[in-house]
């Protein structure tokens, strides 16, 4: 096997991460020696030992000689674990492969340094593309403090992703849905407008066939706080909390009893008619949060897509047409009256689920990586 092979298994093994490792990034490892992996390992949840650790541990003595392939550079500093690379000297790696160098500005490059300035050869950059996109959430709230904001819709074919009557249920399959649940067990958390918890009263909880799915922390929209005390995105059984997002001229009486049922209540100016949501995702990024689902209604989407908080779209497009223009829109209000003004978007891919095709990517100048 190549290198390239030997770094794509370790990118495998980061995948199992996913959902489990946030606010750290997702990271695989593995211990080859003589042509042969003696050991495997990944971050399997926040706060416990890092790849590298599980790597080696798992490699034992085998991994003494031996070369290390790591999808992140290896961290030189004590946070809720001891630094990596006292780990790797310590076991006796030969050598270190790494896949993309660590994004926060003040530590990038200090691992591999360390290790060089002991005597342990760093080659970097083996599938570093991959690397980044795998981690495209940590890198983002990494440079920026912000979180990575994916903008998600189910729609027919014609575009529509309810009926006149408001009927969305459901507009995509089951194995569609099965995806969306787990992209909410990835994300730290999601947000819907007012309208949405008026028309549907949604948990916007996480369900996996497993029952291992985490809930995002659920984010409203509501300037004027008509939120019924008793909607389920505040009184579901959930460790994930709510966050209303309100503006500065909604009532205090109303925003006191609503953070003494434990919601967090978030004051903000706003701005082309709605909320800022600028100013919510710098707060929401101050909070820890780093990232964002956008799951509704059509006015949300447009709000996200014209504030340009929205990095990754996920559209997801059912074999059905409505055959009416009466239906709601992916996105309502006013657009740009030119083609030109369009928003692009970049980095196209399209998958199958069941019946259903997800078209995802980049919005123009979103991507941070």
């Amino acid at each position: 096997m190549t290198e390239v092979g030997y770094m794509q298994t370790a990118l495998a093994l980061a995948r199992k991460g996913w959902g489990f490792t946030s606010p750290n990034p997702m990271v695989g490892a593995v211990v080859v020696k003589d042509g042969a992996f003696v050991g495997k390992g990944w971050h399997e949840k926040v706060g416990g030992p890092h790849a590298e650790v599980n790597a080696i541990d798992d490699a034992g003595g085998r991994a003494r000689g031996a070369d290390l392939y790591v999808t992140l550079e290896p961290c030189n500093h004590t946070g809720r674990t001891p630094p990596c690379t006292e780990k790797i000297l310590a076991a006796g790696i030969r050598r270190v492969f790494v896949a993309m160098e660590d994004p926060n500005p003040r530590v990038a490059g200090g691992g591999a340094e360390f290790l060089r300035a002991r005597g342990v050869p760093v080659i970097t950059g083996i599938l570093e593309e991959e690397a980044l996109r795998l981690n495209e959430i940590f890198v983002k709230y990494a440079r920026t403090g912000r979180p990575f904001v994916i903008l998600k819709c189910a729609a027919t074919l014609d575009g529509r992703i309810a009926t006149r009557t408001g009927d969305a249920r459901w507009v995509t399959g089951e194995a569609s849905r099965a995806h969306v649940h787990h992209l909410r067990h990835g994300m730290d958390g999601i947000l819907v407008g007012i309208g949405t918890v008026l028309a549907d009263d949604p948990s916007l909880t996480t369900r996996l066939a497993d029952g291992r799915g985490l809930d995002p922390t659920r984010i409203i929209l509501d300037s004027r706080l008509s939120i019924p005390e008793g909607a389920k995105v505040l009184t579901v059984a959930s460790s994930a909390g709510a966050v209303i997002a309100a503006g500065e001229a909604a009532p205090e009486e109303k925003a006191r009893r609503l953070s003494e049922k434990g919601a967090t209540v978030i004051r903000l100016p706003e701005a082309g008619g709605g909320l800022d949501l600028g100013r919510l995702m710098a707060r929401l990024g101050e909070m820890g949060i780093t990232s964002v689902l956008v799951e509704g209604g059509s006015r949300v989407a447009a709000s996200a897509l014209k504030a340009g908080i929205a990095d990754k779209i996920m559209f997801f497009f059912a074999p059905k047409i409505l055959g009416g223009d009466d239906g709601i829109p992916i996105c309502r209000g006013e657009g740009p009256a030119r083609m030109d003004d369009c928003i692009p978007v970049k980095e196209m891919a399209v998958r199958r689920f069941g019946e259903d095709v997800l078209i995802e990517g980049y919005v123009d100048g979103g991507r941070t990586p």
